[in-house]
């Protein structure tokens, strides 16, 4: 996989091959800034509530997807290896966000900010752009990979985050509640245990992930409408870019080399796949959590807005720079 993307750029400069990554995911993402544009504009002009989109994000859709995702995977033990790593990770770039906001903020945002330090867009943005680097063979490691991300915000993700409003006890209750990764685990056993949809069945998994997508993209559109005018926070994004887009492939490429330097755990395909989920941009469910727990989901939402666009020119420079 990432050998074929080495010999694709190989001979041509580093100028030539940026501006070839750039119009790839121009025009693999230009339908996710649309639903963005037309999230907004339906909230706006529809009244389309935006609680109603986070909940069926967060208790059917996003089960739903990673069940399937799981299901599907070519699953080999090794691979644990990534999603193990990226959970690890974003505790410690959680930590790290949380700390940071707590010096400037005592209220929820630094709950919003710890949650969102230690995640980034794998999914909504993730998977489209390693199809268009990798191709289609990328799309199971990615899955996998994202596992990391789908457990650290069912679990100690979106308990910050309901800590923002909620005691202990009730932020806990809260987490027991969501669906996802019981579907992931369930996932994991109908794997293991050779189980295989009908094609009826299949079918309305599939079509389940092209709702997934559309509507994560449309929840940052509705997650704007909230805001009076599209003001930034400089101080809240600043902290989160740092995060996200400084951070987190500082602390992946670190790991990587140090593991190519002593035991080598993981494959070319691996370091490939982890150096891409540690430049995606900042999570969209950041949005549908904030929304949902009623935390920040204004400022929330034009964050991850300006990461999203920001990461179209982002993720080229870093693609020619360590892939």
């Amino acid at each position: 996989m990432s050998g074929k993307a080495t010999r694709d750029t190989r001979a041509t400069s580093p100028y030539t091959q940026a501006i070839e990554i750039f119009l790839i995911l121009l025009g693999k993402l230009i339908p996710l800034y649309v639903f963005i544009s037309l999230g907004f504009v339906t909230g706006r002009i529809l009244k389309l509530s935006k609680e109603t989109v986070a909940r069926l994000l967060i208790y059917v859709l996003s089960p739903a997807i990673n069940f399937y995702g799981i299901l599907t995977l070519d699953f080999h033990a090794s691979l644990l290896l990534l999603p193990v790593t990226y959970f690890l990770l974003s505790l410690i770039t959680c930590a790290i966000g949380y700390m940071i906001a707590s010096t400037v903020w005592r209220d929820a945002h630094r709950n919003i900010l710890g949650f969102t330090s230690g995640t980034g867009n794998t999914g909504y943005f993730g998977f489209p752009v390693a199809i268009a680097i990798f191709g289609e063979q990328a799309l199971g490691l990615m899955v996998l990979g994202s596992l990391g991300a789908v457990i650290y915000e069912s679990t100690v993700g979106f308990f910050l985050v309901a800590r923002g409003h909620n005691s202990g006890r009730e932020s806990m209750m809260r987490v027991l509640k969501l669906p996802t990764v019981y579907a992931a685990a369930l996932g994991l056993a109908c794997n293991l245990g050779g189980v295989h949809l009908p094609v009826p069945v299949n079918d309305i998994f599939i079509s389940a992930r092209g709702a997934y997508t559309i509507l994560g993209a449309m929840m940052v559109g509705l997650g704007l409408t909230g805001a009076a005018s599209f003001r930034v926070d400089w101080i809240f994004t600043a902290v989160a870019f740092f995060m996200k887009f400084l951070v987190w492939p500082a602390l992946m490429v670190a790991l990587l080399a140090a593991d190519a330097a002593s035991v080598r755990l993981f494959t070319a395909d691996m370091r490939s796949i982890l150096l891409l989920l540690s430049i995606v941009p900042m999570a969209a469910n950041t949005v549908a959590f904030a929304t949902e727990l009623k935390t920040e989901p204004e400022k929330a939402a034009t964050a991850v807005f300006l990461s999203t666009f920001f990461a179209l020119f982002f993720i080229p420079l870093m693609v020619v720079m360590f892939f």
